[in-house]
C-alpha cells in the first residue's frame, strides 16, 4: 500500500469513528403540560437533558388553556394533557397520532402543614369532613376542580360545597390559599399536593368516589426527533420508581 493510500484509508478510518460517536445534534424539545406531571417532570428531565444533551423548555398550566394555545397555532413538541384532549387535538391534526398514557393520579385534599389528617376513612366520614371545613379551595374549571364539583353532586352537597368555596384560577393559587391560611382544605391531584412546601396531604378520596386524572402524551406533527425519545423516557420502566413517588400510578391494561 503506497503512503497516500495508507493516509487516505487512515482519513476513512477516522471520519468514520466521528460519524458513529458523536451524538446527534442537541436539540430544544418545547413541552406542554398539564401541572399533574410537573413534579414527574421535574425529576425525569434533567436526567434525560444529561443522557441526551437535548434542552427540555417545559411550559406548565391549565391542561384546557394549554390546549387551546396550541389548536390557535402556538408551537410545540410534546403535549402531555387528558386522552381526551390529545384525541380531539389530534382529531384536528394539531397533534400527531398516537398518544400515549403515561401515567394517572387521584384526588386529594390538601391541610396547611402540622394540620391533623383528615377522616376520609369510607365515603360518610368524607362527607362530614367536607361539610365541617369552614372553606375550601379548588379550580373549577380544571379537571380536579371538575370531577370535584361532581362528586360533590353525586353526595348531594353541590351547594354546602360553593357556598364555602374560595376558588383559584390556578393551582399556585389554590397552594397559597391553603400555605396562607385563606382556605382550610384544597382539592387537587395527589401529584400536584406532595410538593407544595407548607401544606401535607390530608387524606385521599375514598375509592367508591375517587376520580383519576389521566395524563397522556402526543407530539406535535412538527416535533423534534428528541420529542418522542423524552415521552419514551417518560413511559420507560426506568421512570417507574420516580411515578410512584411523585403520587401517581401506572395505568395498567
Amino acid at each position: 500500500m503506497t503512503v497516500h493510500a495508507a493516509a487516505r484509508r487512515a482519513l476513512f478510518i477516522a471520519f468514520t469513528f466521528l460519524a458513529v460517536t458523536t451524538p446527534a445534534r442537541a436539540e430544544d424539545i418545547k413541552v406542554f403540560s398539564s401541572v399533574a406531571m410537573r413534579a414527574v417532570l421535574d425529576d425525569v428531565a434533567p436526567r434525560f437533558e444529561r443522557d441526551t444533551r437535548h434542552k427540555v423548555v417545559m411550559t406548565f398550566g391549565l391542561a384546557a388553556a394549554l390546549k387551546e394555545r396550541i389548536e390557535k397555532g402556538e408551537a410545540y413538541d410534546l403535549a402531555i394533557l387528558t386522552p381526551a384532549q390529545l384525541d380531539d387535538l389530534i382529531a384536528k391534526a394539531k397533534a400527531a397520532a398516537p398518544r400515549t398514557v403515561i401515567a394517572r393520579t387521584g384526588l386529594g385534599l390538601m391541610v396547611k402543614a402540622g394540620a391533623p389528617k383528615l377522616d376520609v376513612g369510607s365515603v360518610d366520614a368524607f362527607k362530614r369532613t367536607l361539610l365541617g371545613a369552614k372553606s375550601l379551595t379548588y379550580v373549577p374549571a380544571g379537571a380536579s376542580g371538575v370531577a370535584f364539583l361532581a362528586t360533590a353532586k353525586q353526595l348531594g352537597i353541590t351547594q354546602a360545597v360553593e357556598a364555602k368555596t374560595k376558588a383559584g384560577a390556578s393551582g399556585d393559587e389554590v397552594n397559597a390559599n391553603v400555605t396562607t391560611g385563606v382556605a382550610e382544605i384544597a382539592i387537587l391531584p395527589v401529584s400536584e399536593i406532595l410538593p407544595v412546601k407548607g401544606a401535607s396531604l390530608g387524606g385521599v378520596f375514598p375509592a367508591e368516589v375517587q376520580t383519576y386524572i389521566v395524563m397522556a402524551g402526543a407530539l406535535s406533527p412538527h416535533a423534534v426527533p428528541g420529542a418522542r425519545d423524552f415521552l419514551a423516557r417518560l413511559t420507560a420502566a426506568a421512570s417507574d420508581s420516580t411515578i410512584t413517588a411523585k403520587g401517581m400510578e401506572r395505568v395498567r391494561p
